[in-house]
């Protein structure tokens, strides 16, 4: 089986420099990158114009966007270590956790599906949950992960576990409800970028610098298989709505997509050697799977009329 892809549109320039996050709701691409303003482009609209930028979001650029299920909510995290939250029914800031940084700067960030929880990963290896319901936004977990940079994180779909990624190749999972760790992942030796249960909560998918797309088998804690074929380190990965396809970026310029059913690569996107730094499906709307890669620029991908044989 493949799947064929045609280059639906390209925003070129949409920043002023490389894009590095990327928030995908039903009616906004959010991206940030090395200059202050988070911008929003429309994802409905075909032709994605610019709908609104959050001006001197950070003053020395976001390196991560995370939004809720819902669409309704954002998070952001900067270079300069602030973390802010965004509304995104009113397009206004709505507020900052202040306390986020307390004891190493924050990285890593993951919004709950309602948008109500915020889990962060830190420098120092801390991982939180956040109230976002609450102002101040209040701590209600604190995980402790060896004093290891946490790369990335994630919330489960039911809000129920919460996994992160290490800078020593660490993968640790934990049980929101008890406050406990439920496994420490083996297997992988180098950083790890990026992490993301499946839609069905029942599978981590988990890549790195170590080119292998591992995914674990949550409740049990083992690895069941792999992917391989890009050739460089992976920068992100990401399920579809159904669970049937991942997709991930890396710095060999290619992004990939993946299916679960044959295990194999059924689509190779990238026609130049410049890193995808991120690369996701958008939110499904008729038939075809489509998606978003940032990277030098923002292109949106539409899925061929009748692909998926072959």
């Amino acid at each position: 089986m493949s799947k064929q892809y045609l280059t639906a549109h390209t925003i070129d320039n949409a920043h002023e420099s490389s894009i590095y996050a990327l928030g995908i709701t039903v009616d906004y691409t959010l991206t940030g990158s090395g200059s202050s303003a988070i911008k929003l482009h429309s994802t409905k609209d075909a032709a994605h114009p610019l709908v609104h930028t959050f001006i001197d979001a950070h003053k020395l650029g976001c390196h991560h966007i995370a939004t809720s299920k819902t669409g309704k909510r954002a998070v952001s995290a900067g270079f300069e270590g602030s973390l802010k939250i965004w509304d995104l029914e009113n397009l206004e800031a709505n507020g900052e956790i202040s306390d986020a940084n307390k004891g190493g700067q924050v990285w890593a960030i993951a919004l709950s599906a309602d948008g109500s929880r915020c889990l962060t990963g830190s420098h120092n290896g801390r991982v939180r949950i956040w109230d976002l319901d609450k102002e101040p936004f209040i701590q209600l977990r604190d995980y402790e992960t060896k004093n290891i940079f946490t790369l990335c994180v994630d919330l489960s779909a039911d809000g129920k576990l919460a996994a992160s990624g290490h800078e020593n190749g660490g993968v640790y999972i934990f049980n929101n409800e008890t406050g406990r760790m439920l496994h420490s992942l083996t297997g992988l030796m180098k950083p790890v970028r990026s992490i993301s249960f499946s839609p069905s909560s029942k599978l981590l998918a988990v890549c790195g610098d170590f080119q292998v797309i591992a995914v674990y088998d949550v409740h049990s804690g083992e690895q069941v298989f792999n992917f391989t074929g890009h050739t460089s380190w992976v920068f992100s990965i990401g399920w579809s709505e159904t669970g049937q396809f991942l997709v991930t970026s890396s710095f060999d310029g290619k992004t990939k997509i993946w299916s679960m059913d044959t295990r194999t690569c059924v689509t190779t996107l990238g026609e130049s050697n410049q890193p995808i730094f991120c690369a996701s499906f958008l939110p499904k709307i008729g038939s075809g799977e489509n998606l978003v890669t940032i990277g030098t620029a923002i292109t949106y991908y539409r899925e061929a009329s009748g692909a998926g044989t072959g």
